[in-house]
């Protein structure tokens, strides 16, 4: 799925197995400029996936627009930012459901 952030498609990935919306350091690094002035500093948590341990290193609110053919829809989630992610994109997991009602 594309998603649109700061007026830019992005991947928006959704991970049934994950409990939190994610983004990887790195992908934030490629795709958007002075991001660590939003970066909120939280103490480090192990994050644990199929390819090992990632550790955490605070939290970024970014607004997304997905787009649908009866209307768009605008979530402004707080993602947890990983040091050693190699996730080309924002992962999203069952939380975004609960969070706001959004039946896949």
């Amino acid at each position: 799925m594309t998603v649109f952030i700061d007026n830019a498609q992005h991947p928006f990935i959704i991970d049934s197995g994950a409990h939190c919306f994610i983004v990887a350091r790195e992908y934030l690094d490629n795709h958007f400029h002075n991001w660590e002035k939003q970066l909120f500093l939280t103490k480090a948590k192990s994050f644990k996936s199929t390819s090992g341990k990632m550790t955490s290193i605070g939290t970024i609110i970014k607004e997304i627009i997905i787009t649908h053919r009866k209307g768009n829809i605008r979530l402004n989630p707080e993602f947890v930012v990983l040091e050693d992610a190699h996730i080309q994109g924002f992962l999203v997991g069952t939380d975004y459901q609960r969070m706001y009602g959004i039946d896949i």
